[in-house]
């Protein structure tokens, strides 16, 4: 077993991931959760590696949510790679609703609320002639409000930032800035 670099995780998100959406989804999630390490002085790399990872069965579990991030697991064991026990809980319980596996770090509540966030904003640039430049973390917040835009995203996840320490309008800022840096390369410039 060898020990998974960024280098790795995005050859693995090519191999598994075949929809442009859902490797886009996995790059965003990466910068964003990159910035929430950054921001508490964890180790980004890794933060940013689960943050890419997080998703890599989606194709595979997609209809069978019980699955979803215990799959991906299975992939990185078959595939020869070895992750940290923190690493793993993370993957499996970003979607702790179906895996019964409960968010408990705060890698685990970094994933679930940088992978969630990625799809409000993307929601609400598409909505703005200029996309992500400009945006406001208080404009981000009233979408956030209303339960009926981008409804599939959990508005809960997001919301559990703050149990790690980090304001909801200073996440917002956080990830909008993360999202900014990659703008062109996720079709929003």
């Amino acid at each position: 077993m060898k020990k998974i670099t960024l280098a790795d995780a995005r050859q693995l998100i090519e191999k598994y991931l075949h929809e442009k959406n859902n490797r886009l989804h996995s790059r965003e999630s990466e910068v964003v959760v990159r910035a929430i390490a950054k921001h508490l002085k964890k180790d980004e790399e890794k933060w940013a590696i689960v943050g890419l990872l997080h998703d890599l069965d989606w194709e595979q579990t997609m209809n069978d949510f019980s699955q979803h991030g215990v799959r991906a697991l299975e992939i990185l064991k078959e595939e020869g790679y070895e992750i940290d026990e923190e690493m793993s809980h993370a993957i499996s319980s970003h979607n702790e609703e179906f895996t019964n596996i409960k968010r408990e770090s705060e890698l685990d509540y970094a994933v679930a609320a940088g992978e969630s966030i990625t799809g409000l904003i993307y929601a609400y640039a598409l909505m703005r002639p200029e996309k992500l430049v400009g945006m406001k973390a208080s404009s981000l917040n009233k979408k956030f409000k209303s339960a009926h835009f981008a409804a599939p995203v959990s508005r809960e996840f997001i919301a559990d930032i703050e149990k790690i320490g980090i304001e909801k309008a200073v996440f917002f800022d956080i990830a909008i800035a993360a999202m900014q840096e990659i703008f062109s390369e996720i079709g929003l410039d």
